[in-house]
């Protein structure tokens, strides 16, 4: 759609465009709005200066905010005249895709038009993605991941889940073990039981037996009545057991026959109570290492990891990340009616680049975040709190050289290597993969003829 006071400009947009886009055409900010309602283009070009305030852009900015309240996706590109630059400036803030100034050169306009349908088309294609991926996953509480080794996981979380078996679920903090362990449950035959988390890192140790087993009456100072323990509340259900390395040896013992045989005793008394409840273990720690140490119990290990669930970290999932971020940007920008709507070309790169050592918790917190400081309808890095950091790239520390340096200093050593060991090309050529007459040619390249048997050479 192309919004503009002046019919000559109107006319020859309409001309020149209109063999390859369905183009509508609005003098003023009302009637640009009813042509936008009906027919929802997906890029508009608008002159900022509209009647009655043809001199000025107060109009133009309230068509403006009006299209992307709208619809957020969609890409305005504002026309200006030279003199109207700080106000373009002023759009783009407020959401614009881009600017141009006059006078329109349509072959100019036209590589700006191309390029914000096909960021449309990408969003779109995105968007489609997302709606896909939550539908498939819908049964799995709303867990979100592309990678292969998200498939492979959703695939046994599905294989897993109509058994009884205890199922133990490792990875970083962040990584999402909670929401895997209720995604068991929910696909389960208890799902319409209770699922009862416990953190054992989280509560004092002289407290955890009580909390997990209960205590009958008199059984400490203070035991005035009788209280069930979580084992018991998830009778029927499921019970999560978070940070299970943190379980005390004299409590893994209790566990462990509480897995046997199905029973449990209460702190202070002798009855023995039959529990049934699936058991989901998780731990961000190693807990294969934790076991060889002696610090777990090798036999409640075996019991409590019959399927092992091993969580990815956030760097290791790819184009996840991206997903991830545009979904919880969405849903943060819905549920508080941000306009913040994309993210800016460098906001993607630190995202795809950080390590996310908070893995999806902190990624989920960064957006959550930004979408409440944010007022443009970009995020910026300051507004994802990147302000001052340095650009983390995965696995690579930046040294001050260019990467043709830090390239060729690479390769010499290398090579250096290769052929350090007796001088012998034919011999470093084929430990390197590559034929004699290329090595001998990166040598020369690398002044490493000193270290090369001459006659070899």
């Amino acid at each position: 759609m192309v919004v503009d006071d002046n019919e000559e400009i109107r006319k020859q947009l309409r001309w020149g465009l209109g063999r390859e886009y369905e183009l509508f055409t609005a003098g003023t900010r009302s009637e640009a709005i009813s042509v936008f309602k009906k027919h929802s283009p997906k890029v508009v070009t608008l002159d900022l200066g509209l009647p009655p305030d043809e001199d000025g852009a107060e109009e133009g900015f309230r068509c403006l905010e009006e299209m992307l309240c709208m619809a957020p996706s969609t890409k305005v590109i504002v026309i200006t005249g030279n003199e109207g630059r700080e106000n373009a400036l002023r759009a783009v803030q407020g959401g614009a895709y881009d600017f141009y100034q006059k006078p329109i050169e349509l072959g100019d306009l036209k590589i700006i038009l191309s390029r914000a349908y096909h960021l449309s088309a990408i969003e779109e294609e995105n968007s489609l993605l997302m709606a896909t991926l939550e539908k498939q996953n819908f049964d799995l509480g709303g867990i979100i991941g592309h990678s292969p080794r998200m498939q492979e996981i959703f695939s046994t979380i599905r294989k897993v889940a109509s058994s009884d078996v205890s199922v133990l679920i490792t990875g970083e903090s962040g990584t999402g073990k909670e929401l895997v362990a209720k995604a068991i449950h929910a696909l389960s035959l208890r799902k319409n039981e209770t699922f009862i988390p416990i953190n054992c890192g989280a509560i004092p140790e002289n407290l955890l037996e009580s909390e997990l087993f209960g205590f009958e009456k008199g059984a400490f100072s203070g035991a005035h009545t009788r209280v069930q323990g979580k084992v018991e509340y998830a009778h029927k259900g499921t019970l999560f057991l978070d940070e299970i390395a943190e379980l005390p040896l004299n409590l893994q013992v209790k566990l462990l026959r509480f897995l046997q045989e199905k029973v449990i005793q209460r702190v202070g008394g002798r009855e023995d109570i039959i529990v049934d409840s699936r058991i989901i273990a998780a731990t961000n720690r190693n807990i294969t290492k934790i076991t060889e140490d002696g610090a777990f119990r090798e036999d409640l290990f075996y019991r409590l990891a019959v399927i092992q669930i091993a969580l990815p970290p956030l760097r290791e999932r790819g184009d996840d990340v991206i997903l991830l971020a545009n979904l919880f940007l969405n849903r943060f920008s819905a549920g508080m009616r941000k306009r913040a709507r994309g993210f800016s070309a460098s906001s993607l790169k630190m995202i795809e680049s950080y390590e996310w050592p908070g893995n999806v918790r902190e990624l989920e917190n960064r957006i959550q975040r930004a979408v409440i400081m944010s007022d443009a309808s970009l995020i910026e890095p300051d507004a994802l709190g990147f302000t001052g950091q340095p650009l983390q790239e995965k696995d690579i520390t930046v040294t001050g050289m260019t990467l043709k340096e830090a390239r060729d200093k690479a390769e010499r050593e290398i090579i250096s290597i290769a052929i350090g060991n007796g001088g012998n090309m034919a011999k470093a050529a084929e430990l390197l993969g590559i034929s004699r007459p290329t090595l001998y040619d990166l040598a020369k390249k690398h002044s490493l003829f000193k270290s090369v048997d001459q006659d070899d050479v």
